[in-house]
């Protein structure tokens, strides 16, 4: 067991509070065995409580028709001497609830890249699953080539418009694609990381009558894209002003709430 490890998340932008962090302390802190140093990378460290590391985001790398910061922020972190980071470091979205142990997090393959497989529709994964991680949560090792390699790739490859693909929508693509160039990947054991738009709602028509199961093994649960969390607590039918298709609501979730209060 490592003596000292690093939790890392990142938080730049209005959408996301100072609260949210504040809350995933908490669940790292009461869910974490080991030594941990928590990081937030923002240039926003108002509010949040004193127990959280922050430093500043880097510089702008200049991603073509992107300002500063953005989702691309993500792949900075791997930069050798990012906040004095070294060793292992698990990274999280600010917009997760931690819900289990963690200490495994660090345990399963020490020294490799570990990061969620991506979740996709059913329909979408029948025959073939991408081999596109889901950067809601992942590990690395902070000063490692390995890592720093995932930071060289990025600057390497921005601006090559045949590359594009890989940086349009996000970060992850690219970021899974240079994990695989750089090291060894493994995916989380999918029971430890549950999707809560995929793994939790009930499918339609259920979605209508059930409330949202709270997943029995999962230690993280990540709110990727919509609902988010308040929308998950209150219930998700509208979303910026207009009505969600019946296939993608969800009922008010008392688990979720309770997480969220109570972390």
């Amino acid at each position: 067991m490592s003596d000292h490890v690093n939790v890392l998340c990142a938080k730049w932008g209005t959408k996301y509070g100072a609260e949210y962090i504040d809350r995933l302390y908490a669940g790292v802190e009461k869910h974490l065995r080991r030594p941990f140093r928590f990081v937030c990378a923002t240039n926003e460290p108002e509010g949040i409580r004193k127990e959280v590391d922050c430093v500043p985001l880097d510089s702008d790398p200049h991603v073509k028709n992107r300002g500063w910061p953005n989702i691309h922020a993500k792949l900075t972190l791997f930069r050798r001497g990012f906040a004095d980071l070294e060793g292992p470091t698990l990274f999280f979205d600010v917009d997760v609830l931690v819900t289990g142990p963690l200490d495994k997090f660090f345990d399963y393959h020490p020294g490799d890249f570990c990061i969620i497989h991506n979740w996709v529709e059913r329909r979408k994964a029948l025959f073939h699953r991408p081999k596109i991680g889901n950067s809601s949560c992942f590990r690395f090792d902070a000063g490692s080539d390995a890592a720093h390699g995932v930071y060289e790739c990025f600057l390497r490859d921005k601006d090559d418009p045949s590359l594009d693909m890989y940086f349009r929508k996000g970060s992850q693509k690219f970021q899974t694609r240079a994990m695989f160039e750089r090291g060894r990947v493994w995916w989380w054991p999918e029971d430890w990381v549950c999707s809560f738009k995929r793994q939790c709602i009930p499918v339609w028509p259920l979605n209508r009558f059930l409330v949202p199961r709270k997943p029995k093994t999962a230690s993280v649960v990540a709110f990727h894209g919509n609902p988010d969390i308040p929308e998950a607590i209150d219930g998700f039918y509208w979303h910026k002003g207009k009505k969600i298709p019946p296939h993608l609501t969800c009922r008010p979730t008392p688990w979720v709430r309770e997480l969220w209060e109570n972390p």
